[in-house]
C-alpha cells in the first residue's frame, strides 16, 4: 500500500474554491466582433482599409481575389461587427473600417481581460 493510503493523484491535489462569477462579461458587440475577425478573408479584407481606404464589393471582391457575393457576404458582417461602416453614393455601396466602433470594442474587450487574466 501507498504511504498515502492508495488515494488517487486527483484525491491528493487540493480542491479548488468555487469562482465567483466576473464582474465584467464580453458584449454581444465584442462577440461579434471577435468573430468577424476570425476570418482569414475578412482580415485580409480589414486590411484593405488600413490607409482609411473607402472600397465598393466589387473592389474588394477583386483586390483580394473573391467574388462579388462572398465580398458581399463578408462585408455584411464586418459591419454587423461595428469593424465597417458603409454609405451609399448613387448605386455603389461603398465600405471603409469604422476606427471609433472598433477602439470601442477593444476597450471592453481590455476590460474583461483586466479582470479575467
Amino acid at each position: 500500500m501507498s504511504v498515502d493510503g492508495g488515494r488517487s493523484e486527483a484525491a491528493r491535489r487540493p480542491r479548488a474554491e468555487a469562482l465567483d462569477p466576473l464582474p465584467v462579461e464580453l458584449s454581444a458587440t465584442t462577440r461579434e466582433f471577435l468573430k468577424a475577425l476570425s476570418s482569414p478573408n475578412r482580415q485580409r479584407i480589414m486590411l484593405l482599409f488600413a490607409r482609411g481606404a473607402e472600397l465598393s464589393v466589387g473592389e474588394v471582391a477583386e483586390q483580394i481575389g473573391i467574388g462579388q457575393s462572398t465580398a458581399s457576404e463578408q462585408l455584411s458582417v464586418l459591419r454587423r461587427a461595428g469593424i465597417v461602416t458603409s454609405r451609399r453614393d448613387g448605386k455603389i455601396v461603398l465600405y471603409q473600417s469604422d476606427r471609433a466602433g472598433a477602439m470601442s470594442v477593444l476597450a471592453d474587450l481590455q476590460a474583461y481581460l483586466q479582470t479575467c487574466c
